[in-house]
């Protein structure tokens, strides 16, 4: 027979809940460990894989996706050529970073649109120097003044 004081409370729940929170934090760690040992397989990486950064494009995969067609044509044989420098060239498009650097979208003398790389030669005595924006510098060198400055049109009507 139990006996119990008058006016004391039995500790019957606290110990009961106690029991009940001991017993729930060993099943937790209980199954943390059984999932750490069975849920990994061996030799998985634990740390996050590195995200890396795509290899720039290759000028032609950009002529594509600015409308170039896949062959250029070669011009007629004996065309005279313009005598004005800058209505030889027609720039369609320009893909540039802020260093400078990309690829120009150009067509020459008539022909079909190619891309060119800043540094890459239009012809034997023209390079294009720089591009920027919307812009176009060619030149007789790559460090040297500028020739022409080729602009995209403009999109508003």
């Amino acid at each position: 027979m139990a006996v119990s004081l008058p006016g004391s409370l039995e500790p019957r729940w606290a110990v009961r809940a106690t029991t009940f929170l001991l017993w729930t934090l060993a099943l937790f760690c209980a199954a943390y460990w059984v999932l750490r040992v069975v849920g990994t397989p061996a030799g998985a990486p634990t740390a996050p894989p590195v995200v890396r950064t795509p290899p720039p494009a290759s000028p032609a995969a950009i002529a594509s996706l600015l409308g170039a067609s896949a062959a250029p044509q070669a011009a007629a044989p004996g065309a005279p050529a313009p005598s004005n420098l800058a209505s030889r060239f027609v720039l369609t498009g320009v893909v540039a970073d802020r260093a400078g650097r990309g690829a120009a979208l150009i067509a020459v003398d008539g022909r079909p649109p190619r891309p060119f790389l800043v540094g890459s030669r239009i012809d034997e005595s023209l390079v294009v120097q720089a591009v920027d924006g919307r812009q176009v510098m060619i030149g007789q060198e790559l460090g040297g003044p500028h020739l022409v400055v080729l602009e995209l049109p403009s999109t508003q009507k």
